[in-house]
């Protein structure tokens, strides 16, 4: 029987994207580096201190992984503080006061740092809903790696098998599996080559998921695989 659900935030939450893009050239601008459409997007769902790691791998840079991640916070939060139209994703803040009334248990799993995944949540008052945050910055291993998953599930109090994750990346998704966690995979209109064939279930609306929806598929998936 479901009991919780695993948010995604970036991509599934909140459209952040086009900030965290132009944070990120930004600070590829500013080391002097030039990062391929093909490598920027592998990184969809990653950390940022993991993103950082790569890149002075990559790029053999001087500079430590910790001094890009500042670099690219410090882009973010002017974009974030001056973005005055920024807007939850449609749809979404409908699904998750379905999901809390209806009884479930939410929690929020995003590679974001706990700063972001702050700024959003007091923005959007999105506290009162959710039970935990985890933010993969906090952790050892980022997306595709399960860990973080693994702790959701934990954060919720209910087991594995109680459980969803709403994934919008190739990597979370990926992680969600790792995890063997049932994973919703949201293709939207925000997405850009993302792989959501190894997702139970792929939307492009919230609508397909609404409590009664997914809990009743939920139920039929859990039954069939006894």
């Amino acid at each position: 029987m479901l009991k919780a659900v695993i948010f995604d935030m970036d991509g599934v939450i909140i459209d952040s994207e086009p900030m965290h893009n132009k944070a990120y050239h930004d600070m590829f601008d500013e080391v002097g580096i030039d990062v391929s459409d093909a490598l920027y997007e592998s990184f969809t769902g990653q950390s940022t201190i993991n993103i950082c790691k790569r890149l002075c791998d990559h790029f053999n840079l001087d500079e430590s992984p910790e001094t890009l991640v500042a670099l690219k916070r410090k882009h973010y939060k002017h974009f974030f503080e001056s973005n005055s139209d920024l807007t939850l994703i449609d749809g979404v803040l409908d699904l998750i006061k379905d999901y809390h009334s209806n009884g479930l248990t939410l929690v929020l799993a995003s590679s974001a740092a706990m700063t972001s995944i702050n700024q959003i949540f007091d923005r959007f008052n999105l506290n009162q809903y959710f039970v935990a945050k985890l933010s993969g910055g906090d952790l050892k291993q980022s997306k595709p790696h399960p860990e973080i998953f693994i702790k959701a599930a934990e954060a919720s109090g209910f087991s594995k098998d109680e459980c969803f994750v709403i994934e919008d990346s190739t990597n979370g998704i990926k992680a969600a599996n790792g995890a063997n966690i049932f994973c919703v995979g949201y293709d939207s209109f925000h997405s850009k080559n993302q792989d959501y064939s190894t997702a139970n279930k792929v939307i492009t609306d919230f609508n397909e998921i609404e409590y009664k929806k997914i809990s009743l598929f939920f139920s039929k998936v859990k039954l069939n695989s006894n």
